[in-house]
């Protein structure tokens, strides 16, 4: 018998009526049915006990479903001038939505519009907003028509003034109507409008849209100081995600940003401006800057440029011609003839000028080159004083041949061919010239040379400062708003090029440039009344593209640098105009004459109001090591250090000060780069500054004297290949 007859045999024998079939199957589902219970019952009383279903805690996740969170947004740090005028500052704007759906309730009170008061939130929107009744209306009724939660306004529902929105929430609760509301939104905002624009810069939205990030200029550079922390808020929601009220909690406050004081004089800069605007309209130059800097000090009180732009509005950037670069640190170019004062200087310094001294002007043979005045000789024979004033091409060689090697060194003294380290991005730290004996010739009357003009305006304070050469600095202090405390910047001295006998010297020389009717390039031209004023202006050839200097009737930089008053200056001016469409003998007196007026007026009726500050305010000092050594130098500057590199390397591998240690504020750090290392000037510096640079060179250092440096066994930006270095010391 098959195995399938077999089987169906079995089954006719087990086979019964309906009946005893019905009552096995009963009995199976009762008995599964129990079994099932028992597990379901012990399943459920284990999550009751426990409180957790495959891991997860259900009372956590309970409490997520009832509870939300919200950042709060720190405060961008403000921008402002000296005076503590705000120049940038945070803002909040607003944009308006109608909530409608019917879900939107607490405690049975109606949170949403209803569409019997669609006409009259209609009315409060026109009546405050730019949208017609008619259009606010019409968005309301297709918003309800569509069963929409909520809608909004487009562009009439954008950017709303805390004034505006406040009406709007007051005018809403009077008339007892709800569905209104308001979400905010970061912003900066410059109430000042141009104002240093490039210096200052502009902060936009990041890329996660819940904070600002600073773009261009002291938003940009100083930026990690600005930036706050966000911090968090927690509450409770009702079953439709509503917010409870009176259930707002703090869990993390936030930490707003430090607030940054410039140097800058809103008084002056905003003259400066306005000064600025005439001219460029005058005159149409490619490009314009003015800076305006306290001799004793260091510290710009006003700075500009052209073209420049709103960041309020950001008119001036949104065109494909819009010029995002500062030109004060990162532009290079040729200085020209205000390169001649810096030249007369190390000639009257090493003892190589008579004032009194006769040569026959017009041209001389440097090599193979002709280098020629820029009257081509009409004056005949002229004085060593007259070359200064007249502006002698040939004058400045002759003396730059007389000084040889010691002109170059001077060059270095002056920063020249190294970055000022002023903290603001992408600086370009210039060029010194070749070794090519043309290239050095054209140097002493400033060509085939690349200078910044923060770089002019270091080396032009040795001049107005009797020999002491500064930082120029923009930052007076920098403030935490939260615990009030600050960290107040420090003039720098950068070395001593110069005498004080040398230096006024020079003034005197300069004065000649506007008060010899003879031989003064810009005689009669640059006046304060008043006061004399020491000048030297500049006309230099603008190199071309492809090789060579630019050709036409205007084709040239520039330039005029004022010290007012020429006996002990305060003030230092530097401007320069580059290819203006047309020029006259006035074009930067427009600005210069009104501008020192103005500046030396203050200055007579104010005073030296200047607050003493805590010398002994202490800054720690970060890990620098392995940073590019311009980034890690514009950082101590930033953070209140004098940063001095030692050697060509890229980058930093050695500090003079561990990181977490502190330093006083204005107090020198040494950064050691490796490569070729040139001694720095040491003019000035303490016996203890001396060996920490000793210590970080590993050489012997020997002293004479006390208090400061006066003179270096090793002449500044020589290769440093001894072992053992001496120092004179004077009180």
């Amino acid at each position: 018998m098959s195995l399938k007859n077999k089987f169906r045999r079995f089954m006719e024998k087990k086979n019964q009526n309906p009946m005893n079939n019905r009552k096995k199957v009963g009995i199976i589902l009762f008995a599964t049915s129990i079994v099932l219970f028992f597990l379901f019952a012990v399943r459920f009383s284990y999550i009751i006990i426990g409180g957790h279903v495959a891991g997860t805690s259900l009372s956590e996740k309970t409490e997520q479903l009832y509870r939300g969170s919200e950042v709060v947004q720190a405060k961008r740090g403000t921008i402002y001038d000296r005076n503590g005028v705000a120049i940038a500052e945070d803002a909040t704007s607003y944009s308006i939505k109608a909530i409608l759906s019917k879900t939107y309730t607490s405690e049975n009170k109606k949170l949403y519009a209803q569409e019997k008061d669609f006409s009259k939130i209609a009315t409060i929107l026109s009546d405050n907003l730019s949208i017609k009744k008619s259009a606010a209306l019409k968005i309301l009724k297709n918003g309800a028509d569509n069963e929409l939660y909520q809608v909004e306004f487009g562009n009439y529902g954008q950017n709303i003034t805390q004034e505006t929105k406040q009406t709007i929430e007051a005018q809403m609760k009077e008339a007892g109507l709800a569905g209104l509301y308001f979400d905010a939104h970061k912003s900066r905002m410059y109430p000042n409008g141009i104002f240093s624009s490039h210096f200052i810069g502009f902060a936009i939205p990041n890329k996660e849209g819940d904070g600002l990030v600073g773009s261009l200029g002291l938003e940009s550079a100083y930026n990690d100081i600005l930036t706050g922390k966000d911090g968090k808020i927690v509450y409770q929601k009702d079953k439709y995600q509503n917010p409870l009220p009176g259930t707002v909690a703090d869990e993390v406050a936030s930490k707003d940003g430090q607030d940054i004081y410039t140097t800058l004089d809103s008084r002056l800069q905003s003259y400066l401006e306005t000064l600025m605007d005439q001219v460029n309209q005058e005159y149409q130059p490619e490009e314009l800057t003015a800076v305006l800097m306290e001799a004793k000090t260091g510290e710009i009180v006003a700075m500009g440029q052209r073209p420049t732009f709103n960041p309020e509005t950001m008119e001036g950037l949104k065109d494909e011609n819009a010029v995002w670069r500062n030109f004060l640190v990162q532009d290079r170019y040729e200085p020209g003839s205000t390169m001649k004062v810096f030249t007369t200087a190390a000639a009257i310094e090493e003892g190589e000028y008579n004032e009194n001294e006769t040569f026959v002007s017009g041209k001389i043979a440097v090599a193979d080159a002709t280098i020629n005045d820029h009257d081509f000789g009409e004056k005949g024979v002229l004085t060593m004083r007259q070359a200064l004033s007249w502006s002698s091409n040939v004058g400045m060689v002759i003396l730059e041949q007389r000084l040889g090697g010691r002109w170059y060194n001077y060059l270095q003294k002056l920063g020249f061919g190294q970055s000022t380290h002023s903290g603001l991005d992408d600086e370009n730290a210039g060029t010194l010239p070749t070794e090519n004996i043309v290239d050095r010739a054209m140097s002493a009357y400033g060509q085939a040379i690349g200078v910044t003009n923060f770089q002019m305006m270091k080396a032009f304070s040795s001049i107005a400062n009797n020999g002491t050469m500064l930082q120029p600095r923009f930052i007076s202090k920098i403030v935490d708003p939260q615990t009030g405390e600050e960290r107040t910047s420090q003039t720098e001295v950068l070395g001593q090029p110069y005498s004080k006998e040398t230096t006024e010297k020079v003034r005197e020389y300069m004065r000649d440039v506007v008060e010899s009717e003879n031989y003064g390039s810009a005689y009669g031209v640059y006046s304060v009344p008043g006061y004399n004023v020491s000048a030297k202006t500049g006309t230099a050839q603008i190199a071309s593209d492809s090789g060579g200097y630019q050709v036409g009737d205007t084709s040239y930089l520039y330039s005029i640098v004022e010290m007012v008053p020429s006996e002990d200056p305060e003030y230092v001016l530097y401007l320069t105009m580059k290819h203006p469409k047309t020029y006259d003998r006035m074009a930067l007196a427009k600005i210069a004459n009104p501008l020192m007026k103005r500046a030396m007026d203050f200055k007579e009726t104010e005073g030296d109001t200047k607050e003493k500050t805590d010398q002994t305010e202490k800054v720690v000092v970060a890990d620098y090591r392995n940073l590019e050594s311009d980034v890690a130098a514009a950082d101590a500057q930033k953070s209140g250090l004098q940063p001095v590199v030692i050697g060509n390397g890229k980058k930093v591998i050695k500090q003079s000060t561990s990181n977490g240690d502190k330093l006083i504020l204005g107090e020198k750090l040494i950064l050691q780069t490796g490569g070729d290392e040139l001694m720095p000037d040491v003019t000035g510096w303490s016996k203890a500054d001396i060996m920490k640079l000793g210590k970080i060179l590993g050489i012997e250092v020997t002293f004479d004297g006390d208090g400061y440096c006066t003179e270096q066994s090793l002449a500044p930006y020589e290769k440093i290949t001894d072992k053992k270095l001496h120092f004179t010391l004077k009180e």
